[in-house]
């Protein structure tokens, strides 16, 4: 089977990461795609994430009910900080020996690429699919595989709905998935977003 893995922090999951997945599947022909959300970035610092691995998790699968190519993994929550993609992508291989295994990325984590762990390790166990909005131009890597998905910029991100948020200030119609939302509303009204929370 040919399994797109997509890391990230997904505080919170949205529309974006969504449409994200989907242009993987529809334009680099991967069969299913796997959410992996991280216990923590190693650019990011401890307590960096509104929402705790929990709520994640749980925005996570209302997001993804009902897609039948879509799953969410806990796979790196259950491995210590900070999350290391390599590590993530070794042990699912071990446990998917079948899979032909590609990672979901950004434009700007292709260009920091080089500063991850063992990248050049990594690239032996993918391939990338690299999601970018027409910005500058996405160079190539020697001896890289990579797959490069353009699509219309857009308007959402996690940055803008956790200052929405931190600030009661209303989301945008078609921001979030609907189970999302209702969510959310649950964790606001009852006081549950962390509060060690690093704007």
């Amino acid at each position: 089977m040919k399994c797109c893995l997509f890391g990230g922090s997904f505080d919170p999951v949205h529309a974006g990461h969504l449409a994200i997945a989907e242009a993987a599947l529809g334009k680099a022909g991967v069969q299913r795609v796997v959410f992996l959300p991280a216990a923590r970035s190693p650019f990011k610092s401890e307590g960096s994430t509104l929402f705790t691995a929990e709520q994640r998790l749980a925005m996570l699968r209302a997001a993804v009910e009902h897609l039948p190519w879509a799953e969410v993994s806990e796979k790196d929550l259950q491995f210590p900080p900070p999350s290391l993609s390599w590590r993530l992508v070794e042990a699912w291989r071990g446990e998917h020996p079948g899979d032909e295994l590609f990672w979901l990325m950004g434009g700007d984590s292709w260009r920091e690429l080089h500063l991850w762990a063992r990248p050049d390790y990594l690239a032996e166990l993918v391939t990338f699919i690299v999601y970018h909005r027409g910005e500058q131009p996405l160079l190539p890597r020697p001896g890289v595989r990579a797959i490069f998905v353009e699509e219309a910029e857009l308007p959402v991100s996690a940055t803008l709905i956790r200052q929405r948020l931190l600030s009661r200030a209303p989301l945008p119609e078609g921001w979030l998935p609907h189970p999302v939302q209702r969510l959310l509303e649950k964790f606001l009204a009852d006081n549950s977003i962390t509060a060690n929370f690093q704007s």
